[in-house]
């Protein structure tokens, strides 16, 4: 799994407003974007299923802040995770807690210098 995939695919279905997450790589990522949002605190080693029980329990109480936030809290709250965890999930996590260019689909040649 290439992790700018999975980035790429949240940001474009935010961006749109249409489709949903389809697997854990954009779980785990749009996950981090809410804690990069919010400040919600989610441990790195999280499982699938902790994580959707974090966030089922934290998404109510936060305000988005415009149309593409609230898209993602429901893409979120929508989802069913699967069984399956590995080191890419963690990377795209912690990728989404640090992101800096956010919705935007196509990174600057620099971009991991920034």
């Amino acid at each position: 799994m290439v992790p700018s995939i999975a980035r790429q695919s949240v940001i474009i279905k935010c961006n749109m407003q249409k489709s949903i997450l389809t697997g854990n790589y954009e779980f785990y990522y749009a996950a981090g974007i809410i804690a990069n949002l919010s400040g919600v605190e989610i441990p790195e080693d999280i499982k699938p299923e902790e994580l959707l029980a974090l966030l089922s329990e934290k998404i109510p109480t936060l305000t988005p802040a415009d149309e593409k936030e609230k898209y993602l809290f429901g893409m979120v709250a929508d989802y069913r995770p699967e069984d399956v965890y590995d080191e890419q999930m963690r990377e795209l996590l912690d990728w989404g807690r640090t992101e800096k260019y956010l919705w935007t689909v196509t990174l600057p040649d620099d971009w991991q210098n920034a």
